[in-house]
């Protein structure tokens, strides 16, 4: 039996990146995956045929993370469409980087909105259908720099240090009911978003790596698997660095 069967996952933020490797590996392991993202775009498609290729019911929503209101339709579209949710993956995020002299207040609240209220908006979300079912795995995607901070990146490193906080605080509000509320904070990791660095960048994150190399939305994938099914049981209000021991 594959490890998510006949469970039924939604993540935001999916159309790229590490959202889509989550989708993708959650279907290769039996999961029905709703994908949400800002707009239906050529990759949005592309991935919701590639995973219903596999075997497993997929939809796409297009979805602002950072509405509220919006958050509240896609949680009524699936109750009506898929009855109940099994996991939930908060990963939509965006970044603004820029020196706090520099930075805008719109700078600041477009990076606060998109990566950290809507954490909250999705969770408050689905919390009464998770509540009802007393089951559910609640997966936030926060960083190594909500950790221990970067310069030039303020806005996003409150804003995940904020999550970190957001998790611990679901562990406990929604634990009694059966649900687990867990962080993964991954480190330098291979997307679209950091291969716009420059690569003197690249080398100084990799010579402080003990692994020595990039992690790729594979290894944060995996992770998050673990989290999302029954193996991690008993794991709950934890943040899991994904980041070749960066942090040590």
């Amino acid at each position: 039996m594959k490890l998510l069967e006949n469970k039924t996952a939604l993540i935001t933020g999916a159309a790229r990146g590490i959202g889509r490797c989550i989708a993708q590996l959650f279907a290769d392991e039996g999961a029905n995956v709703i994908i949400t993202d800002l707009r239906e775009s050529e990759s949005s498609v592309e991935l919701v045929n590639e995973l219903r290729a596999k075997g497993v019911r997929c939809d796409f929503l297009a979805a602002d993370a950072a509405s509220t209101e919006r958050a509240m339709e896609v949680a009524d579209w699936v109750a009506k469409n898929y009855g109940r949710l099994d996991v939930l993956v908060n990963n939509a995020g965006i970044t603004r980087d820029k020196l706090i002299l520099r930075m805008t207040a719109d700078d600041w609240n477009a990076v606060v909105e998109t990566n950290l209220r809507s954490v909250f908006n999705y969770t408050k979300a689905f919390a009464s259908m998770m509540l009802k079912q007393r089951a559910g795995s609640i997966i936030n995607i926060s960083s190594i720099v909500g950790l221990i901070g970067n310069a030039g990146q303020a806005n996003y490193s409150a804003a995940k240090a904020g999550i970190v906080g957001f998790t611990r605080s679901m562990t406990k509000e929604l634990g009694s009911r059966g649900i687990r509320c867990n962080a993964i904070a991954p480190g330098f990791i291979e997307t679209p978003m950091t291969k716009q660095l420059s690569e003197e960048t690249r080398q100084t994150w990799v010579e402080n790596i003990p692994l020595h190399r990039v992690g790729t939305d594979k290894d944060v994938a995996r992770v998050a698997l673990f989290l999302a099914s029954d193996l991690s049981g008993y794991v709950s209000g934890q943040v899991i660095a994904c980041d070749g021991g960066l942090m040590l």
